[in-house]
């Protein structure tokens, strides 16, 4: 683990996907949402307040290595959906190294939806809220957008938002 590794952050909506995230150690991306792939070391996961039994919003509570990516149908990856209206469409399915959990798990005050959110692994750790993971403090690396090889890779400072 390195401060400049890159992280992407996820979200996972749903109590399947947690298990899947937890036992199979997989995660699905869209890839119409990175159609130039997925380059990143580790991967972390918002839990969606639903996921929260009633409690006020959702919280980055896990994070994980990437070890691997494949492209595959939706339908194959979630075969007990055949008729989901993506069924067709690409993801990449992320294989994951041991999925641990932050010491202290980082909120969303604002609530704003978000898909992705792409940062660094020192930030990732030290943060306690969302908005944090984008800072500019002196003792972060630079930011992502130049941890990112030059190479084949188009640095993006973004987040992908939901209205």
């Amino acid at each position: 683990m390195y401060p400049e590794d890159r992280v992407i952050v996820g979200v996972v909506r749903r109590r399947r996907d947690v298990t899947l995230l937890l036992q199979a150690r997989w995660y699905r991306i869209p890839q119409a949402h990175m159609p130039d792939g997925v380059f990143t070391e580790y991967l972390a996961f918002f839990l969606s307040a639903s996921l929260f039994d009633g409690a006020r919003g959702g919280a980055v509570c896990y994070y994980a290595p990437l070890r691997g990516v494949e492209l595959a149908r939706r339908r194959d990856l979630l075969p007990q959906e055949p008729r989901h209206p993506r069924a067709n469409a690409l993801y990449y399915q992320c294989q994951l190294g041991e999925v641990l959990s932050l010491a202290s798990p980082i909120t969303n005050p604002t609530r704003r939806r978000f898909a992705f959110v792409y940062t660094t692994f020192d930030r990732l750790l030290a943060a306690r809220t969302l908005p944090e993971l984008y800072s500019e403090e002196a003792y972060f690396v630079r930011r992502v957008y130049d941890a990112l090889p030059r190479a084949q890779t188009l640095a993006r400072k973004e987040t992908i938002y939901f209205s």
